[in-house]
């Protein structure tokens, strides 16, 4: 039902779910052999161990939690336990109240999330528009009163696996959807207008993941001013969409929570009506009895080789070397893979120390094709990206923009 409207974070945590985690904290196991070294001991700075009747014992009261004691023990018998969401949580936005329930801190939260993904439980669920989805359908009124148009995330090819992604085109058809188009040709004309940038401006970080961005503007506020301004391969394909039918409604179906979280700021809020993910496309399939495996095939957008593998990691690295390379620019790129990486790149950057000009950011490990609202994650789903794209016919972003340009009726070379 679209969660608490008064959260204004796309994720949240429901109290009466998360009950069945352990607590947190330095935890002796059974494997404690009540050595008479006592390295454990030694190595705590506040004298929270101490050793009852040959047994390690942590005092609560005085543990910091820094994990010196579990590097110390010679058994491995000292652990450091935290949950699946505060360990996930690379944006250090989750903590345990006195409760035992989880809290997210929004002032901290970029999104992600990595926390829905990893709650054994479903304790932590993104928001679901799939009403609003099913409302912008029903109004249209079989596309008579507006066209509704979707936009598949390139990640979308490594999902349905027991399907070709022109049968999964034909379900969405079938669905209500006017047409189905590649935000991939969002991001050919992302990755166009962010080699002029660079080439501009000399350093550059990506503003694809808006999780990544925000992951910037709070944690290293003084690096904002290298953030791209061009708007992420959604809008822009949202833009593209409106401009060639100024009255139609885009649905984005990705694979991520934070395309949820964008589509709610005002960059987007002219070129997106509502977002999808995987998960929800495929429960509206179940609930229309759509077997999209017995289906025809439908053309899929010819968007390039380059806007399709931004779907993984090193994809826009791969695109920016081709285009500095056509356009005359030195380009030294580097792909953080996950957030851990993004913040250690990100300090030598802040630091003066880092070789490189181009930053390539997404917050999931691996890409958008391990978002957290996949329907699969793991090796096959890279492979999967890597044969879409090496499908593509265009190999160059050029006719990407020329039917941008085409759409806002801007003259042609």
């Amino acid at each position: 039902m679209g969660g608490d409207k008064s959260n204004p974070n796309v994720v949240e945590v429901i109290d009466i779910a998360c009950d069945e985690c352990p607590v947190d904290g330095v935890f002796v196991t059974p494997a404690c052999r009540g050595c008479i070294s006592h390295r454990c001991v030694d190595v705590c700075p506040k004298n929270a161990i101490s050793i009852e009747n040959k047994h390690a014992v942590v005092d609560k009261s005085k543990c910091i939690e820094c994990g010196k004691c579990t590097q110390a023990c010679p058994y491995n018998a000292i652990i450091l336990q935290k949950r699946p969401c505060v360990l996930s949580c690379k944006a250090n936005a989750i903590k345990v109240n006195s409760d035992k329930k989880a809290v997210i801190d929004n002032n901290k939260c970029v999104g992600c999330g990595a926390c829905v993904y990893q709650c054994p439980f479903g304790a932590i669920s993104d928001k679901s528009y799939i009403l609003d989805v099913l409302d912008i359908l029903k109004k249209s009124e079989n596309n008579t009163k507006y066209k509704v148009y979707a936009i598949i995330a390139p990640s979308i090819v490594a999902q349905f696996d027991y399907a070709r992604i022109e049968q999964v085109i034909s379900g969405m058809k079938e669905l209500g959807f006017f047409d189905v188009l590649e935000t991939a040709l969002g991001a050919d004309l992302t990755l166009n207008d962010e080699a002029d940038e660079l080439k501009e401006h000399g350093t550059l970080t990506t503003s694809c993941c808006p999780s990544f961005v925000k992951f910037v503007q709070t944690n290293f506020p003084d690096l904002a001013k290298y953030i791209s301004s061009t708007p992420s391969p959604m809008v822009m394909a949202g833009k593209l969409v409106k401009a060639l039918d100024p009255t139609g409604k885009v649905i984005f179906v990705g694979p991520c929570t934070s395309k949820k979280f964008e589509y709610k700021m005002d960059i987007a809020k002219d070129y997106v009506d509502c977002v999808m993910s995987f998960e929800e496309l495929q429960a509206f399939l179940d609930a229309r009895n759509i077997d999209v495996s017995s289906l025809p095939d439908s053309a899929l957008d010819n968007a390039s080789y380059y806007g399709r593998i931004f779907a993984r990691s090193g994809g826009i690295q791969e695109g920016v070397i081709a285009l500095a390379k056509e356009r005359g620019f030195e380009v030294n790129p580097v792909a953080m893979s996950g957030l851990a990486e993004c913040r250690k790149q990100l300090a030598m950057l802040k630091a003066g120390k880092s070789p490189y000009n181009f930053f390539e950011g997404m917050a999931c490990d691996g890409g958008c094709v391990n978002g957290a609202l996949c329907l699969h994650h793991g090796p096959k789903s890279l492979n999967d990206v890597n044969k879409y794209g090496a499908m593509a016919k265009e190999k160059t972003v050029d006719n990407s923009v020329k039917l941008y340009n085409l759409a806002k009726g801007e003259p042609q070379e």
